[in-house]
């Protein structure tokens, strides 16, 4: 399933799009945003697979948009002005479509997308999405120090900062890398990243936090430094 998220300043350009893409079962509409503002808001805090992208919006237009994403998904541009073509091109676009777009030429684009998807590996994120409050935020790996339950939620540590998220730890550690996070405690995952001592009974991380290690854990913790 590719999520898919539609970014144009016309609703009925968003009608269009999704009666287009009524019968293509592998693709999912997760967004619609109006403008360009609304969209790396959007993105901030979702991963997302595909663009359908307008070049003329207020603000901040398609092409800028692109320019200030770093990691950026499968873009079809959908625009009334096909002189961007070439710069959406440099960019890595994988479509350029002109309004009015017919079906045809909608699924053509997509089979692009398609083949696109088969020559390229999966990409791996680096971070986790978590709960915090009423929005969801990114957590970089490489940040996270230690993952503390703390009774329904749980505290992630980033250095000396600390961070309620909406989560139980079973849940967390099934996003997390393995080959990266280990549990030492029924309350405790530690990144092995951040780890800089150990002993028989306490492991001692970056921000200088000792965590006493579980009796139940200690077997499968040799390589933890």
């Amino acid at each position: 399933m590719l999520n898919t998220l539609i970014i144009d300043d016309e609703p009925l350009a968003h009608d269009v799009i999704k009666h287009h893409f009524q019968d293509q079962l592998d693709f999912k509409t997760v967004g619609n945003c109006y403008n360009a503002t609304q969209a790396l808001r959007y993105l901030a805090n979702h991963q997302v697979d595909l663009l359908i992208l307008d070049i003329n919006m207020p603000a901040l237009s398609g092409i800028e948009l692109l320019k200030v994403l770093v990691n950026r998904p499968q873009v079809i541009i959908i625009s009334a002005y096909q002189e961007y073509a070439l710069e959406g091109y440099e960019l890595d676009i994988t479509d350029y479509l002109l309004k009015p777009v017919s079906l045809q030429r909608f699924l053509l684009a997509l089979d692009k997308v398609r083949r696109r998807l088969v020559k390229q590996p999966p990409s791996i994120s680096n971070y986790i999405v978590l709960k915090v409050d009423r929005e969801r935020r990114k957590f970089s790996f490489a940040d996270i120090t230690l993952i503390e339950a703390y009774g329904n939620y749980l505290k992630v540590w980033q250095g000396q900062q600390v961070t309620l998220v909406s989560s139980t730890l079973k849940q967390c550690l099934e996003q997390l890398p393995h080959s990266q996070f280990v549990q030492v405690h029924k309350s405790f995952v530690v990144n092995k990243k951040h780890v800089i001592a150990l002993d028989n009974d306490y492991v001692r991380l970056s921000n200088d936090t000792a965590i006493k290690l579980g009796k139940s854990f200690k077997d499968g913790l040799h390589d933890l430094l």
